[in-house]
C-alpha cells in the first residue's frame, strides 16, 4: 500500500465533499439539530395541564379544592363551566385534558368527580400520579375528600391505542415522501429527463402522472394499516370512517407532493432520500405530538410544530379512533392539512421546469 495513492484518493473525496454543500451542511448541522430537538422537545413531565372546572358548590371549600390543583404548578384552569355536558365537549375537542366536577353537596359529602382524557395513556397516568401527589401532600384534607376518577376514551389506558394511530401517520409520512422523492431525480440520473422534456406534456401533467402510481400504493398501505390497527391490535374506531379516509388521502397526497418537490430540487436520488427521511421522520416523531406532548415544549419549538403537517393528521386520527369526535371539532386541523397539501403540490409544479 502506497501512502501517496491513499492521499490522492482522500484529496479527490475531499474535493467532492466541498463541491456538495448540501451534504456537507447536513453533516455538520444534523448533530446540532438532533441535540436541539431531543434536548428541548423530549420531556416526560407535564406542566400547565389544561383543566376545565364545573363548580356547582361555589363556596370557600370548593375554591380551596380547586386552588390545590392550580398551586401545584401542574394544572392550569382555562375555563369554568356552567353545565355538565360542557365537560364532555371540552375533553372531546381536545381543549382540556382534565375535567373537575364539584357537585352542589360537596360541603356535606366531600365527593368530587375527576375526568381524565385517557386517549394519551402516558399523560393520563402522569396526571393521575400528580393528583395523588397533591392530595397525599395535603394530609389534613386528603382523608376527608372522596375523589371519583374516570378515564374517558381509553378506559384501560392501553398504550397501543395511543401509539398505533400515530404510527399510521409516521408510516405514511416516510413512505410517501421516500418513494416519490426518487421520481424526478431518477429521471435525471438515468438520462431520460431529456426525452421527457421533449414531450408536449405540461409540468402539472408530469407531476400528477408521477404521483398516481404511488398514490395507489399509499391507499393500499393505508387500508392495510387501519385493518391491522383494528383487527390485530383491537384499537377502537369510534368515529366517522369516511372522514378518516378523506383525511388520510389528503395527507397521503401532501406527502407525495412533498416528495416530488424534494426530487425536483435535488436531482440526486441519494440526496433526495437523505432529505426526505430527515425532513419527515424526525419532525413526525418529535414535533407532531406522536409521542411527546407539544404543550410541554418551549414556545419556540411549539411555534415550529405548526409547520409539521403530521401534527394535524395525528390529532384528527386519534380523535376519530378513540373519541369519535364529530367533524366540526376537527375542521380547523382538516383545513390546515388541505392547505399544506395544496401548497406542496403547487410548489412541486412550479419547481419542475422542462429544460435541461
Amino acid at each position: 500500500m502506497r501512502i501517496k495513492r491513499v492521499f490522492a484518493i482522500s484529496k479527490k473525496e475531499y474535493l467532492q465533499i466541498i463541491r456538495d454543500p448540501i451534504s456537507l451542511s447536513l453533516s455538520f448541522l444534523m448533530p446540532a439539530v438532533l441535540l436541539f430537538l431531543f434536548g428541548y422537545a423530549i420531556s416526560f413531565d407535564i406542566k400547565n395541564i389544561k383543566t376545565c372546572v364545573l363548580d356547582q358548590e361555589r363556596n370557600s371549600k370548593s375554591r380551596n379544592f380547586i386552588s390545590n390543583f392550580e398551586s401545584s404548578g401542574y394544572f392550569k384552569v382555562i375555563s369554568y363551566l356552567e353545565r355538565e355536558d360542557e365537560i364532555d365537549k371540552f375533553l372531546d375537542s381536545g381543549k382540556t385534558a382534565l375535567g373537575i366536577w364539584i357537585p352542589q353537596n360537596f360541603s356535606k359529602n366531600s365527593e368530587a368527580l375527576i375526568v381524565i382524557d385517557g386517549s394519551d395513556a402516558g399523560n393520563a397516568s402522569l396526571i393521575l400520579n400528580y393528583i395523588s401527589d397533591i392530595f397525599l401532600a395535603d394530609k389534613e384534607n386528603s382523608s376527608k375528600i372522596n375523589l371519583k376518577i374516570r378515564f374517558w376514551y381509553n378506559e384501560d389506558l392501553k398504550s397501543r391505542n395511543f401509539i398505533i394511530p400515530g404510527l399510521i401517520a409516521l408510516i405514511i409520512a416516510i413512505i410517501s415522501a421516500l418513494l416519490s422523492s426518487l421520481t424526478i431525480s431518477r429521471e435525471w440520473e438515468r438520462g431520460t429527463m431529456e426525452k421527457l422534456i421533449s414531450t408536449p406534456l405540461k409540468p402539472s401533467e408530469v407531476i400528477i402522472g408521477k404521483i398516481i402510481p404511488y398514490f395507489l400504493i399509499g391507499i393500499i398501505d393505508l387500508v392495510f394499516s387501519v385493518l391491522i390497527a383494528c383487527l390485530l391490535f383491537k384499537v377502537p374506531l369510534k368515529g366517522n370512517l369516511f372522514f378518516l379516509s378523506l383525511v388520510s388521502l389528503i395527507y397521503l397526497f401532501g406527502g407525495l407532493s412533498y416528495g416530488i418537490l424534494i426530487s425536483t430540487a435535488t436531482k440526486s436520488q441519494i440526496l433526495s432520500i437523505q432529505i426526505s427521511i430527515v425532513s419527515t421522520y424526525l419532525p413526525t416523531l418529535l414535533l407532531s405530538g406522536f409521542i411527546f406532548a407539544i404543550e410541554n415544549m418551549p414556545d419556540i419549538i411549539q411555534t415550529i410544530t405548526y409547520l409539521v403537517p403530521a401534527k394535524y393528521f395525528i390529532f384528527i386520527v386519534r380523535n376519530i379512533f378513540l373519541k369519535g369526535s364529530p367533524v366540526n371539532y376537527l375542521l380547523f386541523q382538516f383545513i390546515l392539512l388541505v392547505l399544506f397539501s395544496l401548497l406542496f403540490f403547487a410548489l412541486s409544479i412550479k419547481k419542475f421546469k422542462k429544460e435541461v
